[in-house]
């Protein structure tokens, strides 16, 4: 039996893997099409009858050895790369969900997922409930309907920081005969590994933690091959019936375990095309050779920043699922023992207008859009990334109004801290 590679060595050596006299590194397929010697020959792959190469928006190279990095460090079966992190969980709904059906989501996920689930998603026909990711089990079985076909969160909430209790809406979402889908993006792969949980697909904003430099937007959709589609025919027809345009293909039956990404790359990246770049994923790679080695300091970094703010007298409440004492604390260390992420949550006693003047007085922090990478940031969520929603919708997902978001970065701490010191002075 062949021994399980580590996460670290698959950060290093996973996805690409040079026959005798090619690049040591992983090349940049920059083509947006491939030479066939016959007609008959592209003829096969277009019926999916072969696999191969010939057009960049269904699958290129660079972007499969990427794709199959990330699906090795989650332990999955089959993954493809997407544009953006919106777009992987885009298409990880709609490649099972139709006009008619119904998703049930933590409502303490991002600003833009939420919006995509309950306003745009919703004009495609497809309904979302929100739920507190907190409430009991019996609460929470009143959200599913029939026509009900996943269930969705993140197993660190941006930027509530609430941790989900994966195993619990695994439970829920497998006695309705549906699928688990987790975004997994503050936590990665290096802390916590949703499919050992009972998840069942996991999403990705790789332009976060894993690229880690800001350079490159981009997401990942990784199927575990555990759920059974076949088990529940009628609800993921798209699945285990014919597709008309491949001439009859079912997906269940032809491929098996990768039926699901076989099914979002021939269907949803043919016809809506949100393909990540090749130079793009280039870039990802690098950022995740030395992922293993930037999330244990991110996490280090982060809980001493949130002892810091813990101690002020100005600083109103502290959100920190690694801090002794937060509420999330017990089931942080369950599902990620050897840390949760670099991102804090506070508030200041002075609230939103104290925000604005603190991060106004920052120096080595950044006011920017974007979380999670090398660099220590800094964002008001009720200003930014949640501005459409009201206060009320707000609390419901979890974002106080005052809620400052922290994503501390690989910095030597103590210069973090004193940065943050004279901001607050």
């Amino acid at each position: 039996m062949e021994r399980k590679q580590s996460p670290e060595t698959i950060c290093i050596q996973g996805g690409w893997q040079p026959k005798n006299g090619e690049p040591r590194i992983l090349p940049i397929y920059q083509s947006t099409t491939f030479k066939y010697e016959t007609s008959e020959q592209m003829g096969r792959l277009f019926d999916l009858e072969e696999n191969g190469y010939f057009y960049t928006r269904l699958a290129n190279p660079t972007n499969d050895a990427v794709a199959d990095k990330i699906c090795k460090l989650e332990g999955g079966v089959a993954a493809m790369l997407t544009s953006s992190g919106q777009a992987a969980n885009m298409y990880a709904i709609l490649n099972i969900c139709s006009a008619g059906d119904h998703v049930v989501s933590a409502a303490t996920i991002y600003g833009g997922t939420s919006n995509l689930f309950t306003v745009t998603l919703k004009r495609f026909g497809i309904q979302c409930t929100l739920v507190d990711p907190d409430a009991p089990e019996e609460e929470l079985e009143k959200a599913f309907k029939p026509n009900t076909k996943a269930v969705f969160g993140e197993t660190i909430a941006n930027p509530a920081l609430v941790v989900l209790d994966i195993e619990k809406f695994a439970r829920l979402a497998h006695s309705h005969q549906v699928p688990l889908i987790i975004d997994n993006t503050f936590a990665t792969p290096i802390n916590c590994r949703p499919f050992a949980w009972g998840a069942d697909i996991v999403t990705h904003s790789t332009t976060k933690y894993m690229d880690g430099h800001a350079m490159t937007v981009g997401g990942c959709i990784v199927d575990s091959g555990s759920f059974d589609w076949e088990s529940c025919p009628d609800k993921f027809p798209g699945l285990t019936t014919p597709d008309d345009s491949y001439h009859g293909i079912t997906y269940t039956k032809k491929f098996g375990k990768a039926a699901y990404i076989t099914k979002a790359t021939a269907q949803l990246m043919r016809d809506m095309g949100s393909i990540q770049a090749p130079q793009n994923a280039f870039l990802l790679n690098i950022g995740l050779e030395t992922l293993h080695l930037r999330v244990p300091r991110h996490c280090e970094n982060a809980l001493a920043v949130a002892r810091y703010l813990k101690s002020r007298d100005d600083v109103a409440w502290v959100n920190y699922p690694g801090l002794e004492g937060d509420k999330y604390y017990e089931l942080a260390q369950k599902y990620m023992p050897k840390g949760t992420c670099g991102v804090i949550s506070f508030g200041l006693k002075g609230g939103r207008a104290a925000a604005a003047v603190f991060m106004d007085k920052l120096k080595l922090a950044a006011i920017v859009t974007h979380v999670a990478d090398a660099r220590t940031c800094v964002l008001h969520p009720a200003s930014h990334t949640h501005r459409q929603l009201s206060d009320e919708q707000l609390v419901e997902a979890g974002v106080d109004p005052s809620l400052i978001r922290l994503s501390v970065g690989i910095e030597n701490v103590d210069d973090i801290i004193a940065d943050l010191d004279q901001a607050l002075a």
